[in-house]
């Protein structure tokens, strides 16, 4: 496999990792005008000093057969139903912890079956696709021609190796009448900070799709012994315990991740729908603006390298395939008359956080009206499609806190969440109301904790209508163990009345999507740091259809 041009001998040689990765990249920059770095010719020159694209360089090809070990080490996955299609994916990797993945620079043959039985006694479709070492042996297939809410089996074969079988789901037709949708809420899962306990406990859960809310992956180094996983059984290679910045880099954590038991089996029992944060690529960048101050065109070089890892190891279909530093994450689902979904990327053309970033005093440079969150062409494309949704449930899965968040007697607030975007937040309610948005529900990761807000229409006044609900879904392992009630617990509940719930426990939440009302569901463990805690729910609440605000369920 090619990788990065000298990235694994610069990190070996200098041993100071992110160093190394540095000056490579500043290298591979002075060659590259910033101005053509977006354009098609400008990101493929990018990304050429790192991998083709198919076609472009024609691969030998590999007898499947010759392959020695298992190449399904990664599992399975699927995402983003449609009424008549899945989208399929597995990437073939016989040594997951190696650049190469144990695999030669050669094209693969891969069949896959799609059934109605998990036996695949009543095969529905099947045929062939290609693993090209160009996408680091990644398989995606879009089936179609499928009934719609319909269940389906999966499995794909490489040489006389048989993945794990999958279960997945096509969503209703759009103006089909169903009367309940059955969905979970997952974010942040960071290797280092524990077990992905969760993930198995949800893996059991009868659902019909996933959505996963960002910071999939961390860029942090993860030790031998796996940092609070402890280890005793194994040590990982050295190449892990270094930041992740080159395609090289991202690929291998993306290995890391994606081995873990737990995580696999979720991907294998539900469709997942996902999106990003920032540890993607990097903590708190916004758009093309890093966290540290290194030259933009580095940047964007790196936010190249994550984004085409991202690709290559999501359930993602072709219009998601990144041109260098660009990737159009946002896209809408529909589940029949039921629910309307509008994933966001709110990392990607946002403006810098103000003020530095972090918790800060709110003022004119945070205020300011032309601030965005998601930029202008995302913004309109979320209200015009409220505009035209005829939905009950209008569901916006994104990744930071929309809600205000003030602790009392305190009035700083997160400058990289919506309260460091008031204008942006003004906008989007503004939008909602005017296409008529009766339901609205925001989901939200990247806070480690769990949170049920009451959207108001004023948050400064706490009598003002209640125009939606947020839902915030804790960490699977991010933070560590966590807390039934965080140091700040008294002082958020007493600053926010519209926050109704608060834990700050690791876990996931569900969510029942009915005519009448929706039900939310946080489920929780005790600990990731040691494996196997059981789950239990902490709270329910609901809202009711066509009357939001939260109450005990």
């Amino acid at each position: 496999m090619t990788t990065t041009s000298g990235a694994s001998g610069v990190s070996a040689a200098s041993g100071h990792g992110r160093l190394g990765h540095g000056q490579e990249l500043r290298a591979a920059a002075r060659h590259i005008q910033r101005r053509r770095f977006l354009t098609v010719t400008g990101a493929a020159a990018a990304l050429a000093f790192a991998t083709n694209l198919p076609g472009t360089a024609q691969a030998a090809e590999l007898d499947a057969k010759k392959i020695t070990d298992d190449p399904f080490t990664l599992g399975v996955a699927s995402g983003d139903p449609l009424p008549g299609s899945v989208l399929l994916w597995t990437r073939l990797a016989p040594k997951p912890y190696e650049p190469d993945s144990g695999l030669p620079r050669a094209r693969v043959q891969v069949r896959w079956e799609l059934a109605h039985d998990a036996r695949f006694r009543r095969t529905v479709r099947r045929g062939h696709a290609t693993a090209h070492p160009e996408f680091h042996h990644s398989v995606r297939v879009e089936t179609g021609g499928l009934a719609p809410d319909r269940v389906y089996y999966y499995r794909f074969r490489a040489g006389d190796w048989i993945s794990p079988v999958g279960r997945t789901r096509t969503a209703p037709t759009r103006g089909a009448r169903i009367s309940e949708l059955r969905l979970a809420a997952v974010s942040c899962q960071a290797y280092h900070d524990g077990y992905f306990t969760p993930y198995k406990h949800l893996a059991e859960e009868d659902l019909d799709v996933v959505f996963h809310l960002g910071d999939y992956l961390y860029e942090y180094a993860v030790n031998g012994v796996g940092g609070a996983r402890a280890y005793t059984d194994r040590h990982l290679p050295a190449h892990f315990n270094r930041e992740t910045v080159t395609l090289e880099d991202y690929r291998l954590r993306y290995a890391l991740y994606k081995s873990d038991p737990d995580l696999m089996a979720a991907h294998a029992a539900h469709p997942f729908v996902v999106t990003w944060d920032d540890h993607e690529t990097e903590n708190n960048y916004a758009g093309e603006t890093p966290e540290n101050g290194v030259p933009p065109e580095e940047f964007l070089l790196r936010r190249a390298a994550a984004y085409r890892a991202y690709w290559e190891n999501q359930p993602l279909r072709a219009p998601q395939r990144p041109d260098g530093a660009d990737m159009r994450l946002y896209r809408r689902l529909h589940f029949g008359r039921l629910a309307q979904f509008d994933i966001l990327d709110t990392r990607q053309y946002r403006s810098n956080q103000a003020y530095g970033d972090g918790w800060q005093l709110p003022g004119p440079e945070s205020e300011d009206p032309s601030r965005t969150m998601t930029g202008a062409e995302q913004e309109r494309w979320l209200v015009d499609g409220w505009r035209e949704s005829r939905a009950l449930w209008n569901v916006v899965p994104q990744q930071v806190t929309f809600a205000r968040r003030r602790s009392v007697n305190d009035p700083k607030v997160s400058m990289d969440a919506w309260d460091g975007y008031p204008a942006s937040r003004k906008r989007v309610l503004g939008g909602a109301e005017a296409a008529g948005v009766d339901n609205l529900m925001v989901l939200t990761g990247d806070v480690h904790v769990s949170y049920a807000f009451d959207l108001k229409k004023d948050f400064e006044d706490p009598d003002s209508r209640t125009v939606g609900t947020e839902f915030v879904t804790t960490s699977i392992s991010s933070g560590k163990d966590g807390a039934e009630r965080p140091a700040n617990y008294d002082r958020l509940m007493r600053g926010n009345a519209h926050l109704k719930f608060y834990d700050g426990r690791r876990g996931y939440t569900t969510v029942t999507l009915g005519e009448d009302a929706a039900r939310a569901d946080f489920r929780t463990v005790s600990a990731v740091t040691t494996p196997g805690a059981p789950v239990t729910t902490a709270a329910s609440l609901v809202t009711e259809a066509g009357n939001p605000g939260l109450k005990p369920a």
